[in-house]
């Protein structure tokens, strides 16, 4: 039977090898009754036009502009959209899949984040779109919880993920 993590699962999952979700910030303010909260490492301005194929040779993703925050660690978003990255290292094992959604206080500001499904065996630290509906824009800081996720354990194990992006980002 497929079921969501609750904390108690999720944090017996933080202490394995390896850990379910690592160099996280803070991780009592992090876990939550039902998820995770992914904290914002950096954001970025897609620059070119991206391509999706019918075989995954010809995929081209956009190039980033990497933006600059401020003495204080914000960042002035305009309406639009954004690639950005987490601060935190995720491990799904084989029996696990992953969601993102965005924190409820980015929707009440006119702020989503999008996330493809994070397949059972994925590792590596993800991206996600940000896109800034809010016609006056929004401030974000960084390391601030834009996302919870949502782990939810399959009726079995699965071969796990073993696409291009396995192990993105760890640099």
């Amino acid at each position: 039977m497929t079921a969501v993590l609750r904390r108690e699962d999720i944090r017996r999952l933080l202490e394995t090898e390896p850990p379910l979700v690592r160099e996280h910030r803070d991780l009592e303010a992090q876990l939550q009754p039902n998820g995770f909260d992914l904290t914002l490492r950096d954001i970025a301005l897609p620059q070119t036009q991206g391509r999706i194929a019918a075989t995954g040779g010809q995929r081209i993703v956009s190039d980033l502009a990497p933006l600059v925050f401020d003495g204080l660690g914000f960042v002035e978003l305009t309406a639009g959209a954004y690639i950005i990255t987490f601060n935190e290292v995720v491990n799904l094992p084989g029996d696990i899949m992953a969601l993102a959604r965005p924190r409820s206080s980015l929707l009440r500001s006119g702020v989503t984040v999008h996330g493809a499904v994070w397949d059972a065996g994925y590792s590596g630290r993800s991206r996600s779109l940000m896109v800034v509906y809010n016609p006056r824009g929004f401030r974000l800081q960084k390391n601030a919880a834009v996302v919870q996720l949502v782990f939810l354990r399959l009726t079995g194990e699965t071969d796990g993920y073993a696409g291009v992006y396995q192990g993105e980002n760890l640099g």
